[in-house]
């Protein structure tokens, strides 16, 4: 056998069956001219199925058949007419040497020219002039003869038993695909060729067979279901006309070879979503009391049996003292926290288990009470550990969908949850009644923490355990934040705490009189709305950014962004599962502001809130005493006595308002609330967020963007620039982009994007540019197809 150098070695079984097929011509050893044509004779018809498949890599190959000129296919008075080259329907290169496929026909056949059938008469000669792609011992190639033979052929590993002869047929036209070098130390038998046949990946077959039989087996012909079957026997003991029912047991048995199909289908269930309903509709087995994840974990009927066990246990929680409710909380975590590796939890069919691990840090927290000290001390504890209470309760809420889950939880939170909360509120309450309010009063001078080329980003009620959230995020993605804690303005609403947020404060005063806490502009007494804020921002030289607008990235601005105290009014205690989708819109737009060149964005807010599923407590103020009255603070009516407790207005401290005994609430059935006085409420925390290492990157320049069609061509004033190229709808929003692939940058500083939707020509998109971890680190507005 000639061996090839190595750059014409083949990489595939039908490129190596084509160059052989080609050698034939150049080891003729009959004539010393080049033969008029290569004969391959099939008498078993072997290749037949494989034929059209090759014609497109060997253009000069021919089928003895029936006359079909597009299928390059005639007699054989045909085909000596296209070797001769003689007819304008079938084009042959001159330096080609013609192949004639014979299928059906043997070399015997031509060599026995006296008995030779009427048809191949024409072709007779030919082997004389020709020459005949055979083995070396002159009998045809068969399939198995190439696949096994070190003389000309693959010298692979095949067995010659009839099981494995019937399944390699089958499934040659995938075979031929298959790379040679990953054949080779391989037994290919009839397992293997069955499970090429089937796909290729008998797990996955299994598991989509499982997920869906029914459209499985019609997308299947009988010699693919029938090596499907032949696969299922061998790999994993089964045989799938015993149905799915059946297969859904095994694999939720996870015995033998169905653990490794067990674990796949945990990798990836949501690809799966019917196998769970198939493993219910059979019969599952009897879970003893001391059944485990280990043993039965593949049973969803027993994941849902330990859910109703855990709900009924959760409950029972409601009128249990916090000592004990915690204690519970413990060892209930200890017991099912197994169910939490399984992939139930994972399809969230095990919400309970998930919101122990939460209840856990709750019971943990809540351990230690806040309620201790002065407000130097509390302030320590809340930032220290206190705000893990509050974040751990939205975090065992954002499992639950189902009423009797949340009631579950709900039992369990207000057992632990609510007193602590109280406990802390009233402490607070009283020191602030003794001293001063922890947020002080308005204060004449401008706040100290306006810079230069800074941006101040206003996110309405981001609670101190949703601002550490926020940070978390920002610091993932490499960002350099500094946290600082902010005591809120009195009353804890937006009106006026939002104002006191503001670079403007020291132009902000309090009218006397005004009962909804809304401040003015202190020159004029006019109310302070947004718009007139916006107009003493920009009288003031700070930027106004709307919507997306990034502004210049030099001097100041303001801009405000998010609203979770709108979703927290609107949605109640679920909040908590939408939470994380708001906060990532807040670190998409610090990223854009960023990536636009300010060098630093402070992140600030109004207030906090409570959230106590089940309702906060009511409690009661006659409406004849109020002015005004809100969740959690009431203007009292001049003249009128009251046992609530008085506080200063922030913007006016000689005018008083009521303020809710500790966590109480003045509406009935409020789980969200705010506007008193407790650390939920009133102690925030501000975020100020810069470029990692001041983002050495960002003075990367985009020189010229250019289009052909919808090509992008990029271009950077700088040369071995080590960043990725993106053009997205939204510049922070990866989920955005437009083109086929983002592009690292070529040493030369260029690259090129594809956008894949003809129908964006002409809108507008923003190029940007990417750093290692996937930081924004420049960004243009292009316009789709042209212009920039």
């Amino acid at each position: 056998m000639s061996i090839q150098p190595p750059s014409e070695q083949p990489l595939t079984v039908a490129q190596a069956l084509i160059a052989a097929v080609r050698r034939a011509a150049r080891h003729n050893t009959d004539t010393e001219s080049a033969p008029h044509c290569i004969l391959w004779t099939d008498r078993d018809q072997q290749w037949q199925s494989i034929i059209p498949q090759l014609q497109g890599d060997i253009p000069e190959l021919l089928v003895l058949g029936d006359y079909d000129p597009k299928r390059r296919s005639g007699p054989a008075i045909w085909l000596r007419c296209a070797i001769a080259r003689v007819l304008d329907e079938v084009y042959l290169s001159s330096d080609a040497t013609p192949v004639l496929y014979l299928p059906g026909v043997g070399r015997q056949d031509l060599r026995a020219v006296e008995n030779c059938p009427q048809f191949l008469k024409p072709l007779a000669e030919l082997q004389y002039r020709g020459v005949t792609w055979s083995q070396v011992n002159g009998k045809d190639w068969t399939v198995t003869a190439f696949l096994k033979s070190d003389q000309g052929g693959l010298g692979l590993d095949v067995p010659r038993d009839d099981d494995t002869k019937r399944a390699m047929l089958l499934a040659l036209d995938s075979l031929v695909d298959e790379d040679v070098a990953l054949l080779r130390g391989k037994r290919l038998d009839a397992t293997y060729f069955n499970t090429l046949l089937a796909g290729g990946d008998p797990t996955r077959d299994l598991l989509k067979w499982l997920n869906d039989a029914e459209s499985f087996r019609g997308e299947r012909d009988d010699q693919q279901w029938a090596a499907f079957r032949e696969v299922c026997r061998a790999q994993f003991a089964f045989d799938p006309n015993d149905g799915p029912i059946a297969g859904a047991a095994k694999l939720a048995g996870r015995n033998g070879p169905w653990l490794l199909v067990w674990q796949r289908f945990s990798e990836s269930a949501h690809r799966y979503p019917h196998i769970p309903a198939q493993i219910r509709r059979s019969k599952a087995p009897d879970f003893g009391l001391f059944s485990d994840a280990v043993d039965v974990g593949g049973w969803p009927q027993w994941n849902d049996s330990q859910e109703s066990a855990l709900r009924h246990q959760l409950t029972a929680l409601a009128d249990t003292p916090a000592h004990q409710a915690r204690e519970h909380i413990h060892k209930l975590n200890k017991e099912h926290a197994a169910r939490r590796e399984l992939v139930w939890a994972e399809l969230g069919e095990s919400p309970l288990a998930c919101a122990l691990e939460p209840l856990n840090t709750l019971a943990e927290v809540t351990s230690n009470s806040l309620a201790a000290g002065g407000i130097a001390e509390i302030k320590a504890a809340y930032t220290t550990f206190g705000w893990k209470a509050d974040d751990a309760v939205l975090a065992a809420l954002a499992y639950l969908r189902a009423q009797q889950d949340l009631d579950a939880v709900t039992s369990a939170i207000r057992a632990i949850y609510l007193e602590w909360c109280q406990d802390s509120a009233r402490h607070l309450q009283t020191i602030a009644a003794q001293q001063s309010p922890p947020g002080g009063v308005r204060s004449e001078s401008p706040p100290q923490s306006i810079r230069d080329n800074q941006c101040v980003l206003f996110v309405d009620g981001l609670r101190f355990d949703t601002g550490k959230r926020l940070a978390a995020r920002l610091e993932g993605i490499g960002l350099t934040i500094e946290e600082i804690p902010i005591w809120a303005a009195l009353p804890s609403v937006t009106a006026t705490g939002k104002a006191a947020v503001t670079p403007v404060s020291d132009k902000i005063a309090g009218e006397a009189g005004s009962t909804n806490f809304e401040p003015s502009v202190a020159e004029t007494g006019t109310t302070l709305s947004g718009y007139q804020l916006k107009k003493l921002l920009k009288g003031s030289d700070w930027q106004c950014l709307r919507g997306d607008e990034l502004g210049t990235g030099e001097g100041q601005a303001w801009c405000e962004f998010g609203d979770i105290d709108h979703e927290g009014h609107s949605r109640g205690w679920k909040l908590a599962q939408h939470l994380d989708t708001l906060l990532s819109e807040v670190q998409v737009r610090v990223e854009e502001l960023l990536a636009a060149g300010w060098e630093e964005v402070r992140v600030v807010t109004d207030h906090g809130w409570l959230l106590l599923p089940g309702g906060l407590p009511k409690i009661e103020l006659p409406s004849a005493l109020a002015e005004s009255k809100w969740g959690r603070c009431a203007a009292i009516k001049e003249g009128a006595r009251t046992q609530e407790r008085l506080f200063p207005w922030y913007w006016n401290p000689h005018q008083e308002f009521a303020l809710a005994d500790g966590i109480s609430c003045y509406k009935h059935g409020e789980d969200y609330a705010h506007g008193g006085l407790s650390l939920q409420e009133c102690l925030t925390l501000q975020l100020v967020v810069k470029g990692a290492a001041s983002w050495a990157s960002a003075n990367v320049e985009i020189a010229d963007v250019t289009w052909r069609g919808l090509r992008c061509n990029v271009a950077l004033e700088q040369e071995g620039v080590e960043a990725t190229a993106d053009l997205r709808e939204r510049a922070g929003d990866p989920e955005s982009s437009v083109v086929m692939a983002p592009r690292i940058l070529r040493d030369n500083g260029t690259c090129s994007l594809v956008v894949e939707d003809e129908g964006l020509e002409g809108k507008v998109a923003i190029l940007v540019l990417l750093d290692d971890a996937g930081r924004l680190i420049q960004q243009r507005e292009v316009q789709i197809g042209g212009g920039s």
